[in-house]
């Protein structure tokens, strides 16, 4: 079973998940990692649950439409929307306290 790792407000939150996992969609329904999660929508409108992969970024798909579109250059930093990502592998992630501002 792959483990997450988020850090946050200078906490580490770790667990592990089913293979093929969303992270957003597990905190919607009060799993891990809610409360640690900052996240809104879940359907990559918002944006509120961008994290930078710390670990793990070469096991995950390409970013899609949605997250180039919300996230412009950041994903050349390394975020990515957690609502996007189907959890496979362990992964590492770091959620800012406040979500990141795209470049203009």
């Amino acid at each position: 079973m792959p483990t997450v790792t988020l850090h946050k407000n200078g906490q580490v939150h770790r667990g592990e998940v089913l293979p093929k996992t969303n992270l957003v969609v597990r905190a919607g329904i009060r799993q891990f990692p809610y409360p640690a999660l900052r996240y809104e929508c879940g359907m990559g409108k918002c944006a509120k649950c961008a994290c930078r992969v710390l670990a793990g970024a070469e096991t995950l798909p390409a970013p899609n439409w949605k997250e180039k579109k919300q996230l412009g250059a950041l994903l050349d930093e390394g975020y990515r929307l957690v609502c996007q990502l189907w959890i496979e592998q362990d992964i590492e992630l770091l959620q800012d306290a406040e979500p990141p501002v795209r470049p203009a």
